[in-house]
């Protein structure tokens, strides 16, 4: 069978599978990936999110689900839930510096795999 050269997608999912090696006890399932995607691409653009906007996120699955990620997300420790001063019902969604850390490892990988 004849080798296949990798291509950049193979080398920067080579680096992804790394990454997940050195902390297998904090990887995210898929969902949990996917709403950290879009709850970082929300921030990212300047939008505010509420935990009630998150679990309204049909795309990701149930309002159970979803509120059950958001809560994983917390204990892994890669989002804050925030309570409105005005309002105790309302809490906000906020990434954490490991969160940012995150992006920044996945940043580099995507570099790396393109060079």
């Amino acid at each position: 069978m004849k080798a296949i050269k990798p291509s950049a997608y193979a080398r920067f999912l080579n680096a992804l599978d790394s990454l997940d090696r050195i902390s297998p006890s904090k990887k995210l399932d898929a969902i949990e990936e996917q709403l950290l995607n879009h709850i970082y691409l929300a921030l990212v653009n300047g939008e505010k999110l509420l935990v009630g906007d998150v679990i309204l996120l049909e795309q990701f699955g149930s309002q159970a689900t979803l509120h059950g990620r958001l809560k994983n997300l917390v204990g892994k420790g890669f989002i804050q839930l925030i309570g409105d001063k005005g309002d105790g019902r309302r809490k906000s969604v906020h990434i954490t510096s490991k969160a940012e850390k995150h992006y920044q490892q996945l940043s580099e990988c995507l570099t790396k795999a393109i060079k």
